[in-house]
């Protein structure tokens, strides 16, 4: 078969990222805007490789019971393919058959990646979660293309397509987009803090910024975070908060009370809010270091967590700072170290060996990972069980992405 011919399929499995699995004639073919049980018609679209296909989905002819409309009409599949609209993939589930389906694939990547068997339980933001899973995004990126066409970017692709709405995103912030005109081409950010003025910030391509950069105030709870208007900050409207709490009963399960006069370290700390919670559960006086490579957010880092005199915040890679702790550290460091907690929330690609093998050598007496990606999370968790460290409670999953594949996981870990 090649590209562009029909074929239908019954989807029987769930992949990272959104896509959906089917099996024609033995081969593994992935389409998207499906879901296990379901039997459609789809087109394929990438047939080179011997072990999988891609296709596109074109028509639903039998419908799992789990399927609903879709949140966002642009994302639909009643619209041809190349028309709609990317971030929304599972849109069309049922919103707890979403948080199922993501528990599958953190459980399928544990033990396929990391030989790992783990209890998992996926979790919504919180109780103020709307019901169908919309109006939670507080900062939004859209793109302006060279005919001026403004919208989010099409699957797996860097077309824009425009949309009427924005329903994943609050309701203030999507009534601005929807007045964006006349934008040069590139991309858009629109950011709403919580004093809850949307901010447009437009990013041409090419050019530099220039000018003050606005410094935009966060809260969670009656805590209050500085940071970059176009900085760092969790996307979802409770997400930080929800993420906190997680955060904090993973350490008081595991590690019970936090020890002040030992040495905790907030690794890719952004602008404090993890330190913050150690500094929390520690008191006045805890010993925290905030290590994060983005300059800016480490000065607000270090101004957001001004009230505990033993917290400091570190500009560095993370792989550095942890291979020189792991050098330079005095006998009286390594001790500290062995009686604290180490909190990681790394990117998407995830902290990898250098950094888990560094992290495991300081002996801390309880880890946190904090994950945004199921597979980066098992590869490193595996890695931290070679060297002694094991999953405490295992995995509480936080849906702080509704509507799309994304999905939190916070584990604890103790030597």
């Amino acid at each position: 078969m090649q590209n562009g011919d029909l074929i239908d399929l019954d989807i029987t499995g769930v992949a990272h990222g959104g896509i959906f699995v089917g099996r024609h004639e033995g081969r593994v073919v992935f389409v998207p805007d499906t879901l296990p049980g379901e039997r459609v018609r789809v087109r394929l679209t990438d047939t080179r490789k011997k072990a999988f296909w891609r296709a596109e989905a074109l028509e639903v002819l039998d419908a799992a019971p789990e399927r609903r409309p879709h949140v966002w009409a642009s994302a639909a599949i009643d619209r041809a393919p190349d028309d709609r609209v990317g971030g929304a993939e599972f849109g069309h589930i049922e919103l707890a058959h979403q948080r199922a389906l993501k528990e599958r694939v953190i459980r399928e990547s544990l033990e396929r990646v990391g030989r790992l068997e783990l209890p998992v339980e996926v979790r919504p933001a919180g109780p103020d979660e709307t019901a169908d899973g919309t109006g939670w995004r507080t900062r939004v990126s859209l793109h302006v293309d060279d005919a001026g066409r403004v919208g989010p970017f099409a699957p797996r692709s860097h077309r824009v397509v425009e949309t009427p709405d924005l329903p994943l995103a609050t309701p203030d912030l999507a009534r601005v987009a929807a007045e964006l005109r006349g934008a040069a081409e590139g991309r858009i950010d629109l950011v709403q803090p919580a004093d809850g003025r949307v901010r447009v910030l437009p990013r041409p391509d090419g050019a530099r910024s220039t000018g003050p950069v606005e410094v935009v105030e966060e809260r969670v709870g009656d805590r209050s975070f500085r940071v970059d208007a176009g900085g760092f900050w969790q996307v979802h409207r409770l997400a930080a908060g929800a993420l906190t709490e997680a955060v904090a009963d993973r350490i008081r399960s595991s590690a019970g009370d936090l020890d002040p006069d030992a040495i905790h370290l907030d690794l890719y700390g952004g602008v404090g809010l993890f330190a913050a919670t150690l500094g929390g559960l520690g008191g006045a006086s805890t010993r925290v270091v905030s290590v994060e490579s983005d300059p800016r957010a480490t000065e607000h880092a270090g101004e957001n967590l001004a009230e505990w005199v033993g917290a400091r915040a570190e500009t560095a890679r993370v792989d550095r700072y942890v291979g020189r702790l792991r050098a330079d550290a005095s006998e009286r460091e390594r001790e500290r170290l062995s009686r604290g907690v180490v909190v990681l929330d790394p990117p998407r690609a995830g902290a990898g060996r250098e950094v888990v093998e560094g992290i495991a050598a300081l002996a801390p007496q309880t880890v946190v990972y904090v994950a945004c990606d199921p597979v980066a999370l098992a590869r490193d968790l595996a890695t931290f069980a070679v060297h002694g460290y094991r999953a405490d409670g295992g995995v509480h999953g936080l849906d702080l992405f509704p509507n799309s594949h994304h999905v939190e996981a916070v584990v604890a870990l103790r030597r």
